[in-house]
């Protein structure tokens, strides 16, 4: 689903590539804009839904306790996700936003099998994650903030025109 989002944003990126500055800029401000509310410095961005009822067991219920758990998950990975969906905007290519897109699914599902692989030596890990969980916030805020603040400047287009030199020789065939 990510890697299908992340192609038609890097698609939509290749037909706007005329206005390139313009939406980096403005998605530079969403950056910034989320990793506030991911500080919780915007508090009405920071709502919290809850469903009380449990779905039942069974091949049945599995799908909804899917959906369930990804509606939970929504305010964790919606910041982040819509970065990267603005970097696949911004790379202008339906095969680059898919691959940006294919990268931040396994940042966010290697550590989900590792942690499942490994659950009981990583008990210790969550433990210090959840003492720590305002300033692990704090800190994913910051980043977000800095990449929505290169974003406004101009800067990052300069980072990325610097890195797509260096990689132009190693694009795996996209």
């Amino acid at each position: 689903m990510f890697v299908s989002f992340g192609a038609a944003f890097g698609y939509a990126g290749k037909t706007l590539l005329t206005y390139q500055e313009t939406l980096t800029r403005v998605f530079g401000v969403l950056t910034i804009v989320l990793g506030l509310s991911f500080m919780g410095a915007l508090p009405r961005l920071n709502r919290e839904w809850r469903l009380h009822k449990r779905p039942a067991a069974g091949h049945v219920g599995a799908p909804l306790l899917g959906v369930v758990f990804g509606l939970g998950w929504t305010p964790c990975i919606g910041p982040t996700l819509a970065t990267v969906q603005a970097l696949s905007f911004n790379e202008a290519s339906a095969a680059r936003g898919a691959v940006l897109t294919v990268a931040y699914c396994m940042g966010l599902g290697v550590p989900f099998l590792m942690a499942g692989l490994a659950f009981r030596k990583t008990l210790g890990v969550f433990a210090w994650v959840k003492r720590h969980y305002a300033w692990v916030m704090r800190a994913g805020g910051i980043m977000m903030i800095s990449l929505g603040g290169l974003m406004v400047v101009g800067v990052w287009d300069r980072i990325l025109r610097q890195v797509q030199a260096w990689t132009a020789d190693y694009t795996l065939g996209v």
